[in-house]
């Protein structure tokens, strides 16, 4: 189901770690669903960098290789990253009024 749920979130929008796992099914399991996308394989379709943690931020440690794809690739989808940080008012991915 995560990775059924990471496949929904639209290009331009970026959800939690603990709201794909409400989503999923396995509420209070942000730390599943980190678990989870730490084991994708390096040529994966699905959406990762999508996911943020609760405070709107990139969970890779500033300046690593894993930070500046996800900030890439978020920006290559229009999502303002400043220092790290997305609105969540701006882009959190709200399916169906869930969330």
């Amino acid at each position: 189901m995560i990775w059924q749920v990471l496949a929904a979130i639209p290009p331009g929008k970026v959800a939690t770690y603990g709201q794909v796992a409400s989503l999923a099914g396995v509420s209070g399991a942000a730390r599943l669903v980190g678990r989870c996308l730490s084991q994708l394989p390096a040529d994966t379709r699905l959406p990762w960098f999508r996911v943020i943690n609760a405070s709107g931020k990139i969970s890779f440690p500033v300046g690593s290789d894993g930070y500046k794809r996800q900030v890439k690739r978020l920006q290559d989808e229009g999502v303002a990253v400043l220092n790290g940080r997305i609105s969540l008012t701006t882009f959190r991915w709200q399916p169906d009024g869930a969330c």
